[in-house]
């Protein structure tokens, strides 16, 4: 996590305590999952739904610029580092119908669960660089370019 922070310009949690824990619970979900799931979000153990909170998450970028750390608290910008101030809350970007479908994905037979899949996922293209994301919206910033959500357009095979 040190070295994508400072591959990123970001640096890493500045209270020691909150730091632990975070990294103790990205080690408790890679160890749980397979993946390193945000601690503080809930995962479903379905990496296919779990993708856009796999640390770092997809909103990091967003959450950083806008309020000088992320959703936990892991990743924080300079001004943040260097002078820290109480940590407050973040709103949560992650969409309620993400979170929807990974807790569907937990609760649902499998042949259910695949038949809901299929007609719910939509490929993503990012008109700046071509990324494509299999998703039911397209990602809030694309982890390539870091164009915006409306710089995605539907993606179709022809």
């Amino acid at each position: 996590m040190k070295d994508n922070a400072k591959k990123n310009g970001y640096y890493l949690c500045p209270d020691p305590d909150l730091l632990k824990n975070l990294l103790n619970g990205l080690k408790t979900n890679d160890d749980r999952y397979g993946y390193s799931a945000c601690p503080c979000r809930i995962a479903c153990g379905n990496k296919q739904y779990d993708a856009d909170i796999i640390c770092p998450c997809e909103y990091r970028d967003v959450d950083v610029n806008e309020y000088g750390m992320c959703y936990c608290g892991l990743f924080v910008n300079k001004a943040f580092h260097d002078a820290p101030k109480e940590m407050g809350s973040i709103p949560e970007r992650r969409p309620i119908e993400i979170q929807d479908a990974a807790m569907d994905a937990t609760t649902k037979p499998a042949k259910s669960r695949q038949s809901k899949q299929n007609k719910n996922i939509q490929i993503w293209r990012c008109v700046v660089c071509g990324y494509l994301a299999a998703r039911e919206l397209p990602p809030p910033i694309c982890p390539i370019c870091k164009a915006k959500a409306e710089r995605f357009e539907p993606f179709t095979l022809k």
